[in-house]
C-alpha cells in the first residue's frame, strides 16, 4: 500500500456532532477522523505531509486543537510507544495544522503562502467535515454539508498534482428506503419522493430569506435557532429525507458528482461508526453513538428498556461498523482509484453480509453490567435487571407515560403543596424525559430501518486487496469476521465505559 514517492494529503477535518442535541453543536474531530490520522501515520511512511484543516481562528489555535483533540488521545498510545521521546518531533514533522473553515471559499485558509503550498503539493484530498446533528439549523447544515463539499471540490481543482478526492458521506443518504439499497451516485436535483426537481440554489435562497426574516423581526438567538432547525426538518421531509443531516449530505454528493469534471471521486458511505475492532487496539471510541445512550442509561440504572424491532437488520446507526474498518476501506479505495477518472461509491456496513439484530442488545447489556456493575457516585455497584425490548414507538410512549410521565405529574401536585420546593427536581426530570422523547423521534427512522445496504463494490475492493497480495491483516474491512455478541460484550461496551465514561 505504499506509493513510489512521497505523498501529500489534505485532510478536511472537523465534524459537528450530536453532543448537544438542543444547541448548535460543537465542531470537533470525529472517531473516524482520529483513527484515520493515527493509521496513516503508523503504517504509511511515504506520507510526506498531512495537512489537517481545522476550524480555528489562527495557526496557534489550530496547533492547540491538533495537540488536544488528536495527538494526546489514547488512540495514539501505540504510535507514542513506538517513537518514544521522538514522538512529538515525528508528529510535527508529518502533520501541519491548517486554520480554516469548510463553509468558506478557499476553505477559509487566509494565509496565502500556506494556501499556495498546499495547492502546489497536494496529491490526495480527503473530506470528512460535516455536521451530523440530525436537526441542525438549516443554514448551518447547508453551509457545511452541501456548500462545504463544493468548496472542497473547488479547492481540489486548483491542485495540479491531484490524484483523487475522497469524500466521506453516510449510507443513510438513502433516506428510509426498504429492500436492497445499491451503491449508486445521485444525479443533480434527485429527490426521494418524486417531488419536483431539487434545486440547491433555491434551498440556499430559501434559507437566507428565512434567516433575514427572523432577524428583521428581531427574533432572539434561541428563537432563530429553533426556527432554522424546524425549517431544515421541513425541507428534508418535503423532499423525502427524514432529517436535515442526511438531506444536506445527499445534496453534497449531488454537487460533487455534477461538478467534478474529470477529477477521480470516491464517495465512502459508512453506516454509524463505532469502536475499533482491532487497531490500534480493540475498543477505542470517541463520543456516544445512537444506541450507546440507551446502553449507558441502562448500565446506570436509569432505563430499563430498549427500542427497536428485534427482527430488523439494524446496521451501523446502531453502532454497526467498527471505525478501523471504515478507515481501512478509505485507504484501500484511495490507492485503488488514484488517477482513475470516474465516480466510485462504496457503502461500508454489515447489513448485507453479517446483520446484527437489535434484539441481541438487552441480553448482552444485562450480562455485561451484571458481571461489571456500574459504580454509582456514592461508590456502590448499580444492580440491573433484564431490560424490556419495545418494538414500536407507541409502546415506548406508553412505557414512558406509565413509568416516568405519570410520576412526574404527581410531582407537580407535591410541588404545589410544598410551595415549589421540588421545582429543581421536577425541571431536571422533565428535561431528561423530553430529551429521551426527542432522541426517539430523531432516531425512529433508523431504529426500525428495513433497508439492506448492498456492498458489492466494497466486496470487489476486498477481493482486489486479496488478489494483489496486499497485507489483508493490515487493511481488513470485511464485516463477516465480526461476532456481534462477542464484540459488544468484550470490546464495545468495555470501550464505552473506559474511554467515554471513564
Amino acid at each position: 500500500m505504499k506509493s513510489e514517492r512521497d505523498t501529500f494529503v489534505l485532510y478536511v477535518s472537523g465534524v459537528m456532532t450530536m453532543s448537544r442535541l438542543s444547541g448548535a453543536g460543537t465542531l470537533e474531530l470525529s472517531l473516524s477522523e482520529i483513527i484515520f490520522v493515527e493509521k496513516v501515520l503508523r503504517i504509511q511512511p511515504n506520507v510526506k505531509r498531512l495537512f489537517l484543516l481545522l476550524r480555528a481562528a489562527d495557526s496557534n489555535s489550530a496547533t492547540q486543537r491538533l495537540r488536544n483533540e488528536v495527538i494526546e488521545k489514547e488512540v495514539f498510545r501505540v504510535l507514542r510507544e513506538r517513537h518514544g521521546f521522538s514522538f512529538d518531533s515525528f508528529i510535527w514533522d508529518k502533520v501541519t495544522p491548517v486554520p480554516g473553515d469548510i463553509a468558506c471559499e478557499n476553505l477559509g485558509v487566509k494565509d496565502s503562502y500556506l494556501r499556495e503550498e498546499i495547492c502546489r503539493e497536494i496529491d490526495i484530498v480527503v473530506n470528512i467535515a460535516a455536521t451530523t446533528n440530525f436537526d441542525e439549523r438549516y443554514d448551518v447544515a447547508l453551509g457545511i454539508n452541501t456548500l462545504g463539499a463544493k468548496h472542497v471540490l473547488d479547492f481540489a481543482k486548483k491542485c495540479p498534482k491531484l490524484q483523487m478526492l475522497l469524500h466521506v458521506s453516510t449510507a443513510y443518504v438513502s433516506g428510509e428506503k426498504e429492500g436492497l439499497i445499491i451503491e449508486k451516485p445521485f444525479y443533480m436535483g434527485e429527490t426521494l419522493n418524486g417531488t419536483p426537481v431539487l434545486d440547491m440554489e433555491v434551498e440556499l435562497k430559501l434559507a437566507e430569506e428565512r434567516l433575514n426574516e427572523l432577524r428583521s423581526e428581531e427574533a432572539t438567538e434561541e428563537a432563530e435557532g429553533v426556527a432554522m432547525k424546524e425549517m431544515g426538518i421541513q425541507r428534508a421531509r418535503l423532499n423525502g429525507w427524514p432529517n436535515t443531516y442526511v438531506f444536506t449530505k445527499a445534496m453534497g454528493e449531488m454537487v460533487l458528482g455534477h461538478l467534478r469534471n474529470n477529477i477521480p471521486l470516491v464517495i465512502i458511505r459508512p453506516t454509524i461508526i463505532t469502536s475499533t475492532y482491532r487497531e490500534p487496539f480493540p475498543g477505542w471510541v470517541e463520543g456516544v453513538r445512537t444506541v450507546d445512550s440507551f446502553i449507558v442509561a441502562y448500565g446506570k440504572g436509569k432505563s430499563t428498556c430498549f427500542l427497536g424491532d428485534p427482527e430488523s437488520i439494524i446496521d451501523a446507526k446502531i453502532t454497526q461498523i467498527p471505525g478501523d474498518m471504515v478507515v481501512n476501506s478509505m485507504i484501500v479505495a484511495m490507492v485503488a482509484h488514484a488517477n482513475q477518472p470516474g465516480e466510485f461509491i462504496y457503502q461500508v456496513g454489515s447489513s448485507a453480509r453479517n446483520p446484527m439484530k437489535i434484539g441481541m442488545l438487552p441480553g448482552v447489556g444485562y450480562r455485561y453490567f451484571s458481571q461489571n456493575p456500574w459504580i454509582s457516585k456514592d461508590g456502590k455497584p448499580i444492580k440491573v435487571r433484564k431490560a424490556t425490548l419495545l418494538n414500536t414507538v407507541a409502546s415506548f410512549r406508553r412505557f414512558m407515560a406509565i413509568h416516568y410521565i405519570l410520576p412526574l405529574k404527581g410531582l407537580i401536585v407535591v410541588n404545589m403543596v410544598f410551595c415549589q420546593y421540588f421545582r429543581n427536581v421536577y425541571n431536571d426530570h422533565n428535561r431528561k424525559i423530553q430529551y429521551a422523547m426527542r432522541l426517539v423521534e430523531l432516531y425512529n427512522p433508523y431504529l426500525f430501518f428495513n433497508g439492506v445496504f448492498d456492498d458489492l463494490n466494497s466486496e470487489k475492493l476486498r477481493i482486489a486487496v486479496r488478489e494483489n497480495g496486499v497485507e489483508t491483516d493490515m487493511f481488513y474491512f470485511d464485516p463477516t469476521c465480526i461476532d456481534w455478541d462477542d464484540y459488544f460484550m468484550n470490546i464495545h461496551i468495555p470501550g464505552l465505559v473506559r474511554y467515554v465514561f471513564k
